[in-house]
C-alpha cells in the first residue's frame, strides 16, 4: 500500500495562520490609500472648480462668479458628480458668497465620513476661494474663509 501524500492539519493551520498575519499588514495600509487618493481627489477637484469659476466669470457670467455648483455644471464647465456636490469620498459646496455681482467664492471639500477606521473616506477637509489658494485642516468642518474679509480661519495653505 503506498502512502497518502497531502498536507496535514498542522501544516494548513500554519499557511492560514501566515494569510491572516499579512492580511492584517495589507488591510490598513490599503485603507490609508484610499483615503489619500480620496484626500488628492477633492484637491482636484477643488482646482477643477477654481478653473470652472475664472472660466463661468469670463464667459457667461457676465464678470460674476457661479452662484453653486450647479451653475458651474449647467454652463458645462464641472462633470454632474462634482455638479451633485459628491465626488471620491467627499461632499462638495459652495459658489458665489455675494448678491449681484458676485466678486467673491469659496468652495469647501468635507470627508463623507471623516475618520481613519473602516468606512473613513478621509481626514483633512479643504476649502479654496477666488485667490485659488486651498486651505486645509485636520477636521470634519471645512477651513472657514470670511466672506468679508476674505480671512481664513481653522486652516493652513496647502503646499504645492
Amino acid at each position: 500500500m503506498k502512502a497518502e501524500r497531502g498536507f496535514s492539519l498542522i501544516e494548513l493551520l500554519i499557511v492560514v495562520v501566515i494569510i491572516g498575519i499579512i492580511a492584517a499588514i495589507a488591510i490598513p495600509n490599503l485603507l490609508a490609500s484610499r483615503r489619500a487618493a480620496n484626500e488628492a481627489s477633492a484637491i482636484s477637484a477643488l482646482r477643477t472648480l477654481t478653473s470652472a469659476q475664472a472660466t463661468y466669470q469670463a464667459t457667461v457670467g457676465g464678470g460674476s462668479y457661479a452662484a453653486s455648483l450647479s451653475d458651474l455644471q449647467t454652463a458645462g464647465l464641472i462633470d454632474s458628480q462634482l455638479g451633485g456636490g459628491s465626488k471620491s469620498g467627499y461632499n462638495f459646496t459652495g459658489g458665489a458668497v455675494s448678491a449681484q455681482p458676485r466678486f467673491y467664492y469659496t468652495h469647501s471639500a468635507t470627508p463623507i465620513v471623516f475618520g481613519t477606521g473602516l468606512s473613513g473616506t478621509g481626514t483633512r477637509s479643504f476649502a479654496v476661494s477666488e485667490s485659488g489658494v486651498i486651505y486645509f485642516n485636520n477636521t470634519a468642518t471645512a477651513p472657514s474663509i470670511n466672506s468679508t474679509t476674505r480671512a481664513v480661519t481653522n486652516g493652513s495653505p496647502l503646499n504645492p
